[in-house]
């Protein structure tokens, strides 16, 4: 059989062979790479299962927004993508629907999704210390239900807060508010960081909590401090700066929740871990995932983010150049 574009094809690869050299770029040292022992993947299976529910990838849309009309776009879209690529989300903070349903329609995702793929609701640490100290934890119970959702994400946000203009002040750690609405609540919870991650004492006593998941929000990544900095003053913003740099990465919360699992045995009842924070693209969240002794995923925000609130189209190229390069990576790549 003929090969009627030859011609054209070395004539680019002539044209294009001095845009490509890699002298001066550092080769990717995380990885074997393995060309003989694969043929092209056309049917290698990604799922996963995870928090009880079969992913047709390990991917998770990082909670975002919620509550202004582009926001209703972008989680549309979102939600749309999930349905279509068997993926996983969690929901942007839904502390406006504890008070009133105007933008309800922006969280209504569950009959977008569909009723297998797992959909969590969120809300911060602040509102979940305020609604047991006001015994008002069945609001809480009654926006899951509503929402249609699996369970609820507790992102935890001491700096945040306190960066924050109209910022909440904690009265009590976290991590007791999160073990005393544990004992209140019997859906799933998962925890999570705001983009600085979380320490090894942290993760350690997360890991012994019968919660699903830790989605690691890690630093590297979108920093929501650093979102309430820039919304500050002058001087508020010169005063704190250096606090955006203190943090840890995924790599780092990895090592740390390895360490941890060694060291803790069977009291480690929590078992899944979402990666998060500074993953931008499918080599970091293959390499993460296979770095971890826990079940993992990854998921990203801003990417998502970055495509949903222009096209549905463009979001959906996106997705699939993940899929895609987790198929080669799970070919050709062996994790050093």
């Amino acid at each position: 059989m003929s090969d009627t574009n030859a011609e054209n094809r070395k004539k680019d690869h002539i044209e294009l062979a001095f845009q490509s050299q890699v002298e001066n770029v550092q080769n990717d040292p995380r990885f074997y790479y393995e060309p003989l022992l694969s043929e092209h993947p056309t049917s290698i299976s990604l799922q996963k299962t995870f928090v009880g529910r079969k992913l047709q990838m390990p991917l998770w849309i990082s909670s975002m927004t919620g509550g202004t009309q582009l926001a209703g776009k972008i989680n549309h879209n979102l939600a749309k993508a999930c349905n279509e690529f068997g993926i996983g989300m969690g929901l942007g903070s839904c502390r406006r629907l504890l008070y009133d349903d105007t933008f309800f329609n922006d969280f209504n995702l569950r009959p977008v999704i569909g009723k297998d793929l797992p959909f969590y609701a969120n809300l911060g640490i602040a509102q979940i210390e305020k609604s047991i100290a006001d015994n008002q934890v069945d609001e809480i119970k009654k926006l899951v239900d509503k929402l249609q959702a699996d369970g609820l994400i507790i992102h935890v946000n001491p700096m945040q807060e306190f960066l924050q203009p109209e910022g909440d002040r904690f009265k009590n750690p976290p991590l007791h508010t999160i073990q005393q609405f544990l004992n209140l609540v019997d859906f799933p919870v998962i925890v999570k960081e705001v983009g600085q991650g979380m320490g090894p004492e942290s993760l350690k006593a997360l890991l012994q909590l019968p919660i699903v998941a830790i989605d690691f929000g890690a630093y590297g990544g979108t920093n929501f401090s650093k979102v309430e900095l820039l919304r500050s003053s002058d001087e508020k913003n010169i005063a704190f700066d250096n606090l955006m740099y203190v943090g840890h990465t995924a790599q780092d919360m990895i090592n740390f929740v390895n360490d941890a699992i060694n060291e803790l045995g069977e009291k480690v009842l929590c078992k899944e871990i979402i990666v998060s924070g500074g993953i931008k693209n499918f080599l970091d969240g293959y390499y993460y995932m296979h770095k971890l002794n826990l079940n993992s995923i990854y998921a990203q925000g801003s990417a998502f983010l970055k495509y949903a609130q222009n096209s549905y189209e463009e979001l959906k190229t996106y997705i699939e150049s993940q899929r895609d390069g987790l198929a080669l990576c799970g070919a050709y790549l062996k994790v050093k």
